[in-house]
């Protein structure tokens, strides 16, 4: 009930979304030509003639580089990285009668995902799904939803069927059909050992922690090559103007040996550099 709810939620364009981290990705999957029109040989396009599954239409695509993630905290010590979101509280300061969570903190991620993270280092529940459900309430009936409208702000939905789309906007009336997206069963035991996704986290973050490295890396090393260049161009804009103050400077007769000798008031500084 509660995916068949989310999922009559979002609508069928948005189960149905493209998810780029970057936007790169997102240039990648659609080019045009010259006149503007789409270049149906290339990106997704292509691939999905290759299938034959042709686009005649659009299609959404979502990107996390772009979405403004959430900015609050992550629940000390849960697996799943659910976010501290405060329960609604009615006007006599208690917390509605049939409320039961967040929808973005009821979504179950896959632990292959758990650690999908963004360029800013933000997690798939604080980007993709903070951004798609922001704090819609999950009730028990419509009863406890309508009960509780005072301290609704975004929308929410009941497990009988009751939905509001936004402050003051009700969806009434029955749906017709399911939505047809299927969804992957977590139900099936997989004959591996205990430890295997604990590893296979393990390994995900410490991937996500050398990407980051890396990228600070080529970041300083970018700094540095800069740095260099600027030291170069200012040596040899310094060694040029002491040839032409040497140049300036006048030659004077030894009282002793009666010889000209160029008596220079600036040390050698190539020796130095």
């Amino acid at each position: 009930m509660g995916l068949r709810l989310f999922s009559e939620y979002l609508g069928l364009e948005t189960m149905l979304a493209v998810v780029c981290k970057t936007y790169e990705g997102v240039k990648a999957l659609e080019a045009y030509n010259k006149e503007g029109s789409i270049d149906k040989s290339s990106g997704l396009h292509a691939f999905a003639a290759s299938i034959g599954r042709p686009l005649t239409g659009r299609f959404l695509v979502i990107c996390l580089e772009d979405i403004r993630p959430y900015s609050g905290e992550i629940i000390a010590d849960d697996p799943q990285r659910r976010l501290t979101l405060l329960k609604p509280r009615l006007m006599n300061g208690e917390h509605p009668p049939g409320f039961l969570g967040f929808a973005v903190n009821m979504i179950t991620i896959d632990s292959t995902n758990l650690y999908c993270f963004s360029k800013t280092g933000h997690s798939l529940r604080e980007t993709l799904f903070n951004h798609l459900f922001t704090d819609l309430q999950v009730y028990r009936s419509r009863e406890d939803m309508l009960n509780a409208l005072s301290c609704i702000r975004n929308g929410a939905i009941s497990l009988d069927g009751g939905m509001i789309r936004s402050r003051g906007v009700f969806s009434l009336g029955h749906h017709q059909g399911d939505i047809d997206v299927k969804f992957p069963s977590t139900s099936q035991k997989l004959d591996l050992p205990e430890s295997y996704f604990e590893i296979e986290v393990g390994l995900k973050e410490t991937k996500w922690k050398k990407d980051r490295a890396m990228e600070d890396m080529q970041r300083e090393q970018a700094l540095l090559a800069h740095a260099r260049v600027n030291y170069e161009t200012r040596k040899r804009e310094f060694l040029q103007f002491l040839a032409r103050s040497s140049s300036h400077v006048s030659p004077v007769i030894h009282p002793l040996h009666g010889s000209r000798e160029l008596l220079s008031a600036v040390p050698s500084i190539k020796s130095i550099l």
